[in-house]
């Protein structure tokens, strides 16, 4: 037995640090190995006794040769990389021993949700009804943060599953070395492997980099994780009729969302869904495949249902050898059916269809839901006859995988600036002769120039006529997501977003576009104007966000509008982003906007008796909306959550969370837990705010932008500084992302994009997007109100919205460490003027910010709510400091004219290491 639950992690990071040793010994020699461990050793000491190590590590490093030093990086990246492997194997095997000891049920799990709805007596009929309707779809996003490459993912994954296979072992079981030897092989493996890629990605490796997780956890998880929510339902509620089917879907930005990455073009789209399609049908022919050689029931032992027979004896399978294996003969015929199907849905030039060819050939399934019928067909006949474990381990999944990942496997959103479409919708009027000054214009006569395009069958685009290149490029897009929706359905492209949408006219003009290339049938003889996928705005501003529900209200008064909306179900989609509002507005600002603009938004819809989903675009940062999903979901206002919820993965967060079948299913199971109880609760089991608790939120968030806004964009310096604290320059040489760092060719803060932001803060370790301002607001309210300290506490107590701030300042907090930030402004910030005044204002904000988040929390500690952070953070921070040190050194060296090779490739494996190190960093 063990005497806490962190000794078997301790013990496994151990284990794993003692391998890397070994194997560094051996590959570089005791002199790499005894620098390393010397660096490792005072970077502990110091950490051990709160004392900065920082010159003794600088005095063990610099004068190393830059070979060495680059050895010593990769090592503590690897010794990062696998503690966060530890940690994760830590939390399965967590999840694993409260399930065997059938502790409380875990906060997050289905089981906990279903617990708390039973005591609260939510009624089952009501239950049945959240589940028929839910759905959640993470949406996963390619940003510059995901530096990890997939073999090396693959070998972490290797090196999890043996983790966890010895630690079912017996401490005398000689298995045990063998664990150990395959540990050593893999750990070998990576130290050999180049971290970092040769060339950087293009938006074709970023589309396939994403379809690893479907062979990975997804085609496995999704479908098993809706029969369990059915299973509970059942057994808690005994409704047997809950159809979870729909309940996770998986959305896709890669290879459709152009806003800012001029990489994206037609050939790229076709490309994202022809790979989308060629994985699922794929995988579904594999399925197929392999129950046509399992299902090996005889006739002679069994009688099959008419209906199965027939199928069977439809299938053109007429050898003798399976004459008397109806299931067989029909799953061949079904295979060659989809085999068909598949010719025809995958673009032939981008994919074969996978697998090998069917023995008989048969016409093609019209759709997937013949595909369906058919498999509904052998799960009858095969509970008729005593099959019904058969049909459920084997049917019942291939069938939910089926209707699950269809013929489209995820949607593909597509994305662009409203100033674009501005541009191209002014084109096409100019060239037809309709308005020649569309730019000009006043919003309410643009909405009426557009009004009038959408009620009329007439087209603007004309072959003959010269359009811009960007016009040009742009149609091309929407032709290929309209030749898509025609052969795989709509499902494979099903939303349109509009990035920096202010006004009706910005949501208009997308619609005119979708009107030219046939998604949008325009109203005709007593039929009303329909679309074929959802247009949907996103608010990300802190101004956009302030107005966007007087927006959306104009948006559905306009009649053509109202009819796009009623035939896509009553149901408006609007995105919120966090990432700009809090680039714009600094993060107590942001979060406050957020919420408030999410209240007005359903207010908005309920009024125009519209149905709101809310897409909720989220970064792994808690300056970019992260933070634990549970929380924030159930942080979110009453109302907003109806059902349905829809966010974005972005970075490295994707592999943590969907790299393996256990991460992926703690995370969807989490996802759909807060959704549940958001969908079943009331406001005040919710935790409504009290009386008074807005107007105190709105004076906090008003007084936090006038702090953040004055240092970001209130002093002409703090661009030079930010880009000399920061290695944000240099973060553009890493072979990550395809997206260029900046919407424009500008050093403006306000045209960079908010992950390399977030991003460079992160690597000098001052995390100002996430809690720069909040001090300020807390100060200035409580000068003002004698009671608003004890407020502060009572609403970190009783409101889960602003406990969530709290808690996720707390962790940003933990990880913020100013004297490493004064390491990075003492020796890259050239003008000592600058230096003093915005560190020292960086520096007084942070520490006015722990004081009040002390005060508000009744604790010394950041992390005092979350004890597992804390050991993680104690962990690794040894393996940090040494990192920041040498990247610091490094940037020095290569700003003062040193652009040899090896220090650039150092640089770019601290950028690499810190984020590692840190995780959720972008």
């Amino acid at each position: 037995m063990f005497d806490s639950p962190y000794e078997e992690l301790s013990n496994d990071i151990r284990l794993l640090g003692r391998i890397l040793g070994d194997i560094v010994r051996e590959q570089s020699g005791d002199e790499t190995f005894e620098l390393i461990e010397s660096v490792r050793q005072a970077a502990v000491a110091g950490r051990r006794h709160d004392e900065s190590a920082v010159e003794v590590l600088r005095s063990a490093l610099s004068d190393q040769p830059i070979e060495q030093q680059l050895d010593v990086i990769r090592a503590f990246d690897w010794l990062s990389l696998l503690a966060n492997t530890a940690e994760d194997v830590h939390l399965e095997r967590r999840r694993r021993f409260h399930r065997a000891h059938r502790s409380t049920a875990q906060p997050g799990s289905l089981d906990a949700t279903f617990e708390r709805l039973r005591s609260i007596g939510v009624d089952a009929g009501e239950v049945v009804g959240v589940i028929d309707a839910l759905s959640v779809s993470p949406v996963i996003t390619a940003h510059p943060t995901e530096v990890r490459r997939q073999t090396i993912l693959d070998v972490l994954r290797e090196i999890a599953e043996v983790l966890n296979e010895r630690n079912g072992l017996d401490a005398n079981d000689p298995a045990i070395d063998d664990a150990d030897a395959r540990l050593g092989v893999n750990i070998l493996s990576l130290w050999q492997t180049a971290i970092l890629r040769l060339s950087k990605l293009r938006v074709r490796d970023e589309i396939n980099e994403a379809l690893r997780y479907y062979s990975a956890s997804l085609f496995e998880t999704i479908p098993a994780l809706s029969r369990h929510l059915e299973q509970i339902v059942e057994d808690d509620f005994g409704a047997i009729d809950a159809d979870a089917s729909a309940a996770v879907s998986m959305g896709s930005w890669i290879g459709g969302d152009r806003d800012g990455n001029p990489f994206v073009t037609a050939e790229v789209m076709r490309l994202a869904i022809g790979r989308h399609t060629h994985v699922a049908l794929g995988h579904h022919l594999a399925t197929l495949h392999r129950l046509g050689r399992e299902l090996s029931m005889s006739a002679r032992l069994i009688t099959p249902t008419m209906e199965l027979t027939a199928l069977a004896d439809a299938s053109g399978d007429d050898s003798r050898f399976r004459a008397d294996e109806p299931y067989r003969r029909a799953l061949r015929g079904m295979h060659a059916r989809l085999y068909a199907f598949a010719e025809d849905a995958i673009d032939p030039d981008i994919d074969e269809v996978p697998g090998p060819p069917p023995a008989v050939r048969q016409d093609a399934y019209s759709s997937i839901d013949e595909l369906l019928a058919d498999l509904d067909i052998v799960d009858a006949s095969l509970r008729t006859h005593g099959g019904a474990a058969l049909a459920d381990a084997q049917i019942e999944p291939a069938r939910r995988a089926a209707a699950i990942f269809g013929a489209h496997l995820c949607g593909l959103d597509m994305r662009q600036n409203s100033s674009v479409h501005e541009g191209v919708i002014a084109d096409l009027l100019a060239n037809a002769g309709v308005h020649g000054e569309y730019l000009t214009l006043a919003e309410a006569d643009r909405v009426e120039v557009l009004t009038a395009e959408l009620a009329s069958p007439r087209l603007l685009r004309n072959p003959s006529a010269t359009y811009a290149d960007q016009t040009i490029s742009e149609l091309g897009v929407l032709d290929e997501a309209a030749r898509s929706v025609a052969r795989v359905g709509p499902r494979a492209v099903p939303h349109y977003v509009i990035s920096m949408a202010e006004t009706v006219s910005d949501v208009l003009e997308v619609a005119v576009l979708l009107k030219e290339v046939g998604l949008l049938e325009p109203a005709r003889a007593g039929r009303p104007a329909s679309a074929q996928l959802d247009i949907v705005p996103l608010f990300e501003t802190i101004g956009d966000l302030a107005q966007s529900a007087a927006t959306l209200t104009a948006m559905l008064s306009n009649p053509v509008y109202s009819q796009l909306v009623a035939s896509r179900g009553d149901r408006q989609e609007v995105m919120i982003g966090y990432s700009d509002s809090n680039k714009d507005g600094g993060y107590l600002s942001s979060q406050w906007n957020l919420f408030a603009a999410q209240a007005a938004l359903v207010e908005a819809a309920d009024v125009a008796g519209v149905r709101l989903r809310l897409f909720h675009g989220r970064g792994g940062t808690v300056g970019r909306g992260g933070g634990p999903a549970y929380q924030a979901i159930l942080a979110q206002p009453p109302g907003s959550v109806d059902r349905s919820i829809r966010l974005t993965e972005q970075g490295e967060m994707v592999a943590a969370k969907y790299s393996t079948p256990a991460l992926a299913r703690r995370n969807l199971e989490t996802l759909l837990s807060a959704t549940i109880e958001s969908s079943c609760l009331n406001a005040e089991q919710l935790g409504a705010p009290a009386d008074g608790f807005g107007d105190t939120m709105q004076q906090l968030a008003d007084t936090a932008f006038t702090a953040y806004r004055s240092l970001v964009y209130g002093d002409d310096r703090f661009v030079d500084f930010f880009r000399s604290i920061t290695p944000t320059n240099e973060i553009a040489t890493l072979n990550v992302g395809s997206r260029p760092a900046s919407r424009k060719k500008s050093l403006a803060i306000e045209d960079l994009r908010a992950i390399p932001w977030v991003f460079g803060w992160t690597q000098c370790r001052l995390m100002i997007p996430a809690w720069y301002g909040a001090g300020s607001a807390f100060e200035a309210v409580a000068a003002q109100d004698d009671t608003a300290a004890e407020r502060f506490a009572q609403m970190y107590t009783d409101w889960p919205f602003f406990t969530a701030i709290i808690n996720n300042m707390g962790m940003v907090l933990a990880k913020t460490d100013i004297d490493i930030g004064r390491r990075y402004a003492d020796v890259l910030v050239e003008d000592a003027t600058t230096r003093s005044d915005i560190f020292g204002r960086i520096e007084a904000e942070h520490t006015l910010t722990r004081g009040w988040h002390e005060r508000i929390t009744g604790s010394p500690d950041p992390l005092a709510d979350n004890p597992l952070l804390a050991r993680s953070l104690s962990n690794r921070y040894p393996y940090l400091d040494p990192l920041h040190v040498m990247q610091v050194d490094l940037l020095r060296r290569y700003r003062d004219g040193d652009h040899d090779e090896l220090i650039e490739r150092g640089i770019q494996l601290t950028i690499n290491a810190i984020a590692t190190g840190i995780r959720n960093s972008g």
